[in-house]
């Protein structure tokens, strides 16, 4: 933990903002206030931040890009509104394009009053960031050492948001080792996710309150077919993949044949089907980096 609280990297976002709060984040970096000293980092990279700066109400267009930088920050992530338009919409919130301030689109962790926020408050605002830092960072290592008391449950569309922000976070993981990002599950949108609960099953694998795990399963003429299998990479090699799997076989009692697919070249994927008892019937390309390899199983 001692290297993102001695080292924490920021990204920076201008939701909609006048720019007096953005000047003011910028006068944080001179040797005025020298936020440096505390080892901050200012990276234009969502995957290697920490603490997620948003300054500026939430408007049509920023929206969608304020979600997809926060599903693409590992966990564990803070997220600091600055401002009064970042933390409510401020003068701007009856505006018909504005939908609010930042926690109207993702949760917020830190609010910095001010219009325009001050220096200080804001480098007191990343403070307070890293000690919220701190207390996540300690809440998922304690949930790793609480794998035993994982309780495997039926999804609802309320998880949506939640199961959605898991599907990115182990889509990215799994993206790596395809070096290809064109996969469903990191161009999924919520919208499309809340819909899909309306004629798939979802089960979610839970720890302390937390979605750390999820499958989806979808039934036709006698065949279940398993797909979506994520768990964020805090707790995989824990058997909580296997586990959803055989929860989701469950669910569909009079399947009697399942079917699902992972891709090549992950090896990790085709292990876990095959130690379930999946055998590859066929394989597709999807993209030059992937080829879908497609699995079956009768139900014995």
């Amino acid at each position: 933990m001692s290297g993102l609280t001695k080292s924490p990297w920021i990204i920076h976002y201008d939701a909609s903002s006048c720019n007096g709060c953005d000047i003011e984040v910028l006068a944080c970096l001179t040797p005025l206030f020298d936020v440096e000293r505390l080892g901050v980092m200012n990276t234009g990279n969502p995957k290697h931040a920490d603490i997620f700066l948003v300054t500026g109400a939430v408007n049509e267009q920023s929206r969608d890009v304020i979600r997809n930088i926060y599903n693409q920050m590992p966990e564990p992530k803070v997220v600091v509104a600055v401002g009064i338009c970042a933390a409510s919409g401020g003068i701007f919130r009856e505006c018909y394009n504005i939908s609010g301030g930042v926690d109207s689109v993702i949760p917020v962790d830190v609010y910095v009053p001010g219009c325009a926020a001050r220096p200080e408050a804001i480098v007191d605002g990343v403070v307070q960031a890293l000690g919220v830092l701190t207390r996540k960072q300690a809440g998922l290592k304690a949930a790793v050492n609480s794998t035993d008391q994982v309780l495997y449950q039926r999804a609802e569309k309320t998880d949506a948001p939640e199961i959605l922000g898991l599907q990115k976070t182990a889509g990215q993981y799994e993206a790596e080792i395809y070096n290809d990002e064109n996969l469903p599950v990191l161009l999924q949108t919520l919208a499309e996710l809340q819909n899909d609960f309306d004629k798939a099953v979802y089960i979610k694998a839970v720890i302390n309150g937390k979605i750390i795990g999820s499958v989806r399963g979808q039934a036709s003429d006698g065949t279940a077919l398993v797909s979506g299998i994520s768990v964020h990479p805090y707790f995989q090699r824990r058997d909580i993949g296997h586990r959803l799997v055989e929860e989701m076989e469950k669910a569909f009692p009079n399947a009697k044949r399942f079917e699902t697919f992972t891709g090549r070249p992950n090896e990790r994927g085709l292990h876990l089907l095959g130690a379930l008892g999946y055998h590859e019937f066929k394989t597709e390309p999807f993209t030059p980096a992937i080829t879908w390899v497609h699995l079956q199983k009768e139900r014995k």
